[in-house]
């Protein structure tokens, strides 16, 4: 119950969410530190001023936290800062800023639109009433800008894109000379950009409180605290840094280095490399697979992982740790098909079962049998591997020389094996619907695969081509009663969906319930006992043989009968057809070929059992029962009649040969037949297609007309040849039967 304590904090429902661009006063507001130095660690310590400066928390245990003189284990971490010597672009917001800078002037600032022309001041008032930014500058860039300043009057030149840079290309040359082609520097961005007054950044749909447009100029850059970037010990002297670490160094460094040939008046172009440089890091620390930039390196070679890829992609924080997680107390296998298991059960390898705990609290009732779990120890099954004390002590029986002298006491706990019954999670992924994860019992089986009913393959979506499947164990009472209450198997046998049941008899079993409910199915004495010895529940009373001399007989219904639940249905079979079904005498109320079936009190009075009424279909035998009787009477009907069946196929037998896949000789020659005049008919429309003589159809060109046409004669072609091979085939033929079941 530890994971339900009641917190004494007080809850406040999340109204809004805001997403916007941290300001530079901010991220000096959160930082505690400034880091100046690249050298993280000095002999053995952490540097102030360094990257893992103890100002941004705790590293080690040996070195608590000097901001919320925390330990290791409490201590959030905290944000520290770099004071940039001169502003760079964001690679993240390089795109925005470009939209931004085409829509004010280079000079002054202000937008370059004419709001005394009636038609662009009416849909600025429209696009000042849409509350989406993205879509405001989107729709702002639409608009007809002028090439001329209307405020200063000066011609603007047209801004492109190069890498990490924007480029600007001037009509004439600026004033003071200079070439018509020009760098753009992000500090003569940010210059432009802090330049624009509040009211033209709400127009473009920006917020002077959340997301100025400067701000999308990097002048300060948040460090994150190493929590985020955490490094490992190689050995007891050296450490080994995380990647985001790397590209801070290098970030310091290359700062440390412009500021100081700033200070020693270095060249312009010196200044300008190192500027790149500087540049080329940030780029690289926020996202290291930008198009037409080297990727950052480590001395092995391997690409450097920045906050991008930390972020993006399968294996990134929101697909990968969010979205989905590697959790404990779960197991994943190949499944195999198992007909000998309930609907609801999962045959679960016993190794699997060994590794996977409950915890069961001990009580006077449950105190014998945890203490014979014990006793046997982590290494035979049914044992245990765990014993939680009250205290909270845990005791590893691996460890414990002799399991049976330990004594429980009553509010121990013991984390034992999985046993058969044991309440678990199945689920295969996509996990596309509700029931791709449903609840089932288990059966602890040999040998190492997950086993499962054939009919609960259907949900799941599943086969048994090498699919895996993922098993997870509830630790704790409230999990096992939502998965008893609301995820079992029966529980989700008819969808909501479709209203109609999800889940139906399939392959052997819907075959073999259709050959043992045909009329001319008897069964003899011995093979009836045997068949009676796998009806669950069975009551001893055996019905009255239909046939008594010269032996005794039963049929095929009548033991159908045994297993079906209490109820009433009317339907047809798969293989119905009203012309020539219909009794002359009776009319539809018998059927020649017993194909109207009619269950009455649960009894089969009539009709062979197939696919229409114990399959997936609305009405069927499975939705009547699971409306009438429930869950678990419709999953024990399910159970039953799969163990009855299949051990009477086996019996019995069925095969299949090439034998009946040949047609006789008067069907053979009708398909010959009917395929030539097929053959000639689509060349004489190519030849009138070749002719032009083809008429187009509505919305179609002539060759799109003439493939409609050869279509529509092939698939009549082919229609009628299917069906005369289905027709000349007896009802004996097993291909035949296994399509009709």
């Amino acid at each position: 119950m530890d994971a339900l304590t009641v917190s004494s904090v007080e809850l406040k429902k999340v109204s809004a969410l805001q997403f916007g661009i941290l300001s530079p006063e901010e991220i000096r507001r959160y930082s505690v530190a400034p880091i100046q130095r690249e050298i993280a660690f000095e002999q053995g310590r952490p540097k102030e001023g360094g990257l893992m400066d103890q100002r941004l928390g705790a590293i080690d245990r040996d070195f608590p936290c000097r901001t919320c003189h925390s330990s290791f284990l409490d201590c959030p971490g905290h944000f520290g800062h770099i004071e940039l010597a001169q502003p760079v672009y964001n690679p993240g917001f390089l795109a925005s800023t470009l939209k931004v800078l085409r829509c004010i002037c280079y000079y002054c600032s202000k937008l370059l639109i004419n709001t005394e022309d009636s038609s662009i001041a009416s849909r600025l008032k429209q696009i000042e009433q849409i509350k989406k930014g993205t879509k405001r500058l989107g729709l702002f860039l639409s608009l007809p800008r002028l090439k001329e300043c209307r405020f200063c009057g000066n011609a603007q030149p047209k801004l492109l894109r190069d890498a990490l840079s924007i480029v600007a290309e001037f009509p004439d040359p600026p004033e003071g000379g200079g070439e018509k082609r020009q760098q753009i520097t992000a500090e003569k961005a940010y210059n432009i950009l802090k330049h624009m007054s509040d009211e033209d950044a709400d127009i473009l749909g920006f917020s002077r409180e959340q997301s100025r447009p400067d701000w999308m100029i990097i002048t300060i850059l948040s460090v994150p605290p190493p929590h985020v970037r955490p490094s490992i010990m190689m050995d007891a002297t050296s450490r080994g840094e995380d990647d985001l670490t790397h590209k801070l160094g290098d970030i310091v460094k290359a700062n440390n280095a412009l500021k100081r040939l700033e200070r020693e008046g270095a060249p312009a172009h010196a200044l300008n490399e190192q500027l790149q440089l500087l540049q080329y890091h940030v780029a690289t620390y926020m996202n290291n697979e930008i198009p037409g930039l080297p990727r950052s390196l480590q001395r092995s070679g391997r690409p450097l992982k920045s906050i991008s890829q930390r972020l993006k992609g399968k294996e990134g924080r929101i697909r990968g740790n969010l979205m989905g997680k590697r959790v404990d107390f779960s197991a994943r296998t190949v499944i195999t098909p198992d007909p000998n298991i309930r609907l609801d059960e999962v045959g679960v390898p016993k190794s699997i079962a060994m590794n996977l705990t409950y915890p069961e609290v001990v009580t006077p009732l449950s105190y014998g049998r945890l203490q014979a779990l014990v006793a046997n120890g982590p290494n035979e099954h049914p044992g245990a591997k765990y014993i939680v004390r009250d205290d909270g002590q845990r005791i590893d029986l691996r460890y414990v020389r002799r399991p049976a002298d330990l004594h429980l006491e009553i509010g121990y706990k013991v984390e034992r094996h999985l046993q058969d019954g044991d309440v678990v999670l199945f689920n295969r992924q996509p996990s596309l619907h509700k029931m791709s994860i449903m609840g089932h019992r288990v059966r602890i089986l040999p040998y190492s695969t997950f086993r499962l009913n054939l009919s609960a393959t259907s949900p799941y979506n599943a086969d048994f081509d090498g699919d895996e499947m993922n098993l997870h164990v509830p630790q704790f009472l409230e999990g096992k009663a939502e998965i008893l209450e609301l995820m079992m198997v029966p529980k989700n046998i008819v969808s909501p969906q479709a209203n109609k049941p999800v889940m139906g008899l399939v392959q052997d079993t819907l075959l073999g319930c259709s050959l043992f409910t045909m009329r001319d199915v008897f069964i003899t004495r011995d093979m009836m006992m045997n068949l009676l010895m796998h009806i669950e529940g069975f009551d001893g009373q055996i019905p009255t043989p239909a046939i008594l001399k010269p032996k005794e007989l039963w049929t095929g219904k009548q033991l159908f009968s045994m297993i079906t639940p209490n109820v009433n249905i009317i339907r047809f079979a798969e293989t119905h057809v009203e012309e020539s079904d219909s009794d002359p005498i009776f009319g539809p109320d018998m059927t020649i070929h017993d194909t109207r079936v009619v269950i009455s009190g649960g009894e089969l009075v009539c009709g062979v059992i197939d696919k229409s009424t114990v399959g997936t279909r609305a009405g069927s035998l499975i939705h009547v029962c699971w409306k009438e009787h429930g869950p678990d009477a419709t999953c024990d009907f399910i159970s039953s009649v799969q163990l009855l069946i299949n051990h009477w196929l086996l019996q019995r037998g069925f095969s299949i040969g090439i034998g009946d896949t040949i047609a006789d000789d008067e069907t053979m020659n009708y398909i010959v037949r009917t395929m030539e005049a097929a053959r000639q008919e689509v060349t004489l429309l190519i030849e009138k297609g070749q002719n032009g003589e083809i008429q187009c159809k509505p919305g179609k060109t002539m060759m799109e007309s003439l493939e409609d046409q050869i279509n529509s004669v092939l698939n009549q072609a082919r229609n009628k040849v299917g069906s005369a091979a289905a027709r000349s085939l007896p009802a004996s033929n097993n291909l035949k039967r296994m399509v009709n079941a």
